[in-house]
């Protein structure tokens, strides 16, 4: 297990920035504000899920696991603040964020579940999924090319924390003693309503723009998945390897995210280390 660190950004979102934020390009301001519309539920979930993950194990268990959950939690309801804020923004600005309430919905269901393992599965599940995209946005920053210093800031730090604690779940998920089988199955469940949703969320922010069916929206949206640099592209063999039965989150090389945070220590404060 590596050590957490949780740091604030110091960046003003009370101040309003641009509709299309990200470069002018509505594809992929509309695509980033449907991934912050998830945050803050979502990771309240994680939040929870390996809380009541870690008191199911042992307490020799617990003893290792603790900090580092600590330290998971703590960058993670600094994520769901920052990108409330966010958010607010986008409220002013008149979007509608429909994909919240379906996830509200599906946690009423999985509080139905008695076994914590399943939250823990689909916690260890997202954060591969965002593990792998953060990667692909510091390999590719042309992901937020042209958007203000700002902006750039929030979604490389985002994508540094999630490459940081990419483990977290996974681990305590084994920990726990979670099957292979369902740890597979879990995951084809999460990439259905994830890929769906971000897409149905994205296409309702086109539509309130009146950008949904502008052919450079369409042109945006292929480079941006299929492209040199695009997600798919470059996402799809990292995806694929959690299915392995060797794999582990730490095969992926978090290089870069410490780079980037050595590079930009002017950006946050330390908050605390676990």
């Amino acid at each position: 297990m590596t050590s957490l660190v949780v740091r604030r950004l110091l960046i003003d979102l009370e101040v309003p920035f641009a509709r299309h934020w990200n470069g002018g390009d509505a594809f992929r301001s509309a695509y980033f504000n449907a991934l912050s519309m998830s945050f803050p539920v979502g990771e309240q979930l994680f939040i929870d899920s390996v809380r009541a993950g870690v008191k199911a194990l042992s307490d020799e268990q617990r003893a290792a696991f603790e900090p580092e959950v600590q330290g998971f939690v703590g960058q993670e309801a600094t994520h769901r603040r920052i990108h409330a804020l966010f958010n607010a923004q986008l409220a002013q600005q008149g979007y509608t964020n429909t994909w919240e309430g379906r996830i509200v919905k599906r946690l009423k269901l999985l509080e139905s579940v008695a076994d914590p393992r399943a939250a823990v599965a689909i916690t260890a599940a997202t954060e591969h999924f965002t593990a792998i995209f953060a990667q692909h946005m510091l390999e590719h920053p042309q992901a937020v090319e042209g958007a203000e210093p700002r902006l750039q800031a929030l979604w490389h730090w985002h994508a540094c924390e999630e490459s940081e604690h990419r483990s977290v779940a996974f681990d305590l998920y084994r920990a726990m003693g979670g099957s292979e089988l369902w740890r597979r199955r879990l995951m084809r469940l999460v990439t259905w309503h994830f890929t769906t949703d971000v897409l149905r969320q994205t296409a309702r922010n086109l539509w309130h723009d009146g950008e949904l069916l502008r052919w450079r929206t369409w042109k945006s949206a292929a480079i941006f998945f299929f492209g040199k640099h695009g997600l798919v592209r470059h996402c799809f063999k990292p995806w694929l390897a959690y299915f392995k039965a060797d794999f582990h989150p730490s095969q992926q090389d978090g290089q870069l995210a410490v780079d980037w945070l050595q590079r930009n220590v002017a950006a946050y404060s330390v908050v605390s280390r676990s």
